[in-house]
């Protein structure tokens, strides 16, 4: 059985939803119903247990229900091991989300470390032939599922970079400004590259050890810069030094892992992830989050939460009932959407009952 899990959910004028409440037991959670009826949006409640931005990565003012313009809340009880966790998260009126575990007020950093979160939505079809922001977004959701200060070590890289690109912009040329954020910057970003290669290596060895139906991926962690980024904080505080002279010309920081890109060859082809055909890189990505959970369980006993947006619909029947037996199998709550039932008869009694969404007028209706 699965070793995280959400065992309710509650979300109040998030969204279409102005009351919704979901009992959940251990087992996957499939959503269907009608385009429009909010289907995306519980899966978008259930990413907010984690920290960022959710599923679409929106700003806590677009979360919240019009026309009331109230404010939005997610309140969930969840289970890790043998400890339960109550879970809420709110927006005000629009203003910076807060967050409560226990009924102690905390940062979104601690969510890290109860809840880890895997999803996969529509808009990622895209991910290998996009920009490199969206692929290291989800190097960046893997590697936080396996190091929960990631999210806090990028939050120090960014906030220390933005100084210094002030600085930059501002054309100040005063060494003496430089050394402490870059030693900042550098500290940071050491620390998110080694997580970020053992994220890599470890998701490696998870697809090589598996037998699947869906094909596996060779993955790289390149830079735009082409350069070798140091593992020394030092030697990399040092080429920021470096680089000083033309980031004033450019008025940014022109190297560090803010640049980096994830680089994915299509195994069995011998061919980039980007030059695979749309189906292919769609299998791909559902093979690394696959591949995720399983190293994520061998290391460190916990399955993540998966949030699969409308990826039944486009599988052939064969490897539909290969992913429902992959997220059996390693024992991960996932939580499915799809627009009719027949998509998810593969699962059988390996699933909670079915859930039905309606839009019920001022509430939510779920038909069990």
């Amino acid at each position: 059985m699965p070793n995280l899990a959400v065992e309710k959910l509650v979300i109040s004028h998030f969204r279409s939803h102005r009351a919704l409440e979901i009992s959940c037991d251990p087992r996957p959670v499939a959503i269907y119903g009608a385009n429009g009826v909010g289907k995306t949006n519980i899966l978008e409640a259930v990413s907010l247990l984690s920290p960022g931005r959710g599923v679409r990565r929106a700003t806590a003012a677009e979360m919240v229900r019009k026309p009331e313009n109230l404010g939005w809340k997610i309140r969930a009880v969840v289970r890790l091991h043998d400890r339960i966790c109550e879970i809420e998260t709110w927006s005000e009126s629009g203003s910076a989300r807060q967050v409560r575990i226990d009924d102690k007020a905390v940062t979104q950093i601690a969510l890290g470390k109860i809840v880890r979160v895997l999803w996969l939505i529509p808009a990622m079809d895209r991910l290998w032939t996009d920009a490199a922001e969206g692929r290291r977004r989800f190097l960046d959701r893997m590697t936080l599922s396996f190091d929960s200060d990631h999210a806090e070590n990028i939050l120090i890289y960014e906030k220390a970079m933005r100084e210094r690109n002030r600085l930059l912009k501002d054309q100040v040329r005063d060494e003496h400004w430089y050394k402490v954020i870059e030693s900042q910057m550098a500290k940071a970003a050491v620390k998110i590259r080694i997580s970020r290669e053992e994220t890599l290596k470890l998701v490696d060895a998870a697809q090589e050890r598996s037998e699947t139906l869906f094909p596996s991926a060779n993955l790289k962690l390149i830079n735009a810069e082409d350069v070798e980024i140091p593992t020394n904080s030092q030697d990399l505080a040092e080429l920021l030094s470096q680089y000083r002279k033309r980031d004033i010309m450019a008025g940014r920081t022109l190297v560090g892992p803010h640049r980096d890109d994830l680089y994915g060859v299509f195994s069995a082809k011998n061919i980039p992830a980007k030059d695979s055909s749309t189906g292919e890189q769609k299998a791909l990505l559902i093979s690394l989050i696959l591949a995720n959970c399983r190293a994520l369980k061998k290391q460190t006993g916990i399955t993540p939460l998966l949030l699969l947006d409308e990826v039944s619909a486009h599988l052939d029947a064969g490897r539909r009932s290969t992913l429902y037996d992959e997220i059996c199998e390693v024992g991960a709550q996932a939580w499915l959407t799809g627009t009719g039932p027949e998509l998810f008869d593969d699962l059988g009694n390996r699933a909670q009952q079915l859930l039905a969404v309606d839009e019920g007028g001022k509430t939510s209706v779920v038909f069990q």
